[in-house]
């Protein structure tokens, strides 16, 4: 088969090059705008409040349970699960008060 050849043939070879753009990881991410929907809307930080402390235990087969705080987002309302680090560190958390998240990738 091949490429198209032609003095008119400048249209099919634009359109299909159009189409084939989108199997390519990057260009979709890049153009797709999915990164607006996430609860950080393309941030890699955030402001919250918390809720509640919680739980979660972690899949097979580990039998950890993960501390987490239910956070609100201030910017726009979302409810998320926040992953507390270090041993300890969800006895320093207050429910309500103010605190910053970090998008961990």
């Amino acid at each position: 088969m091949g490429k198209t050849h032609g003095m008119g043939a400048a249209r099919k070879l634009k359109s299909h090059r159009r189409r084939q753009r989108w199997a390519d990881k990057s260009y979709k991410k890049s153009h797709l705008g999915n990164e607006w929907k996430k609860p950080f809307a393309g941030s890699s930080h955030a402001k919250g409040i918390v809720l509640e402390k919680i739980g979660i235990e972690a899949k097979q087969p580990n039998s950890a349970i993960r501390k987490c705080a239910r956070v609100q987002l201030i910017k726009n309302g979302k409810k998320i699960a926040a992953f507390v680090p270090n041993d300890g560190c969800l006895n320093y958390i207050e429910e309500n008060p103010l605190c910053n998240l970090e998008m961990v990738v």
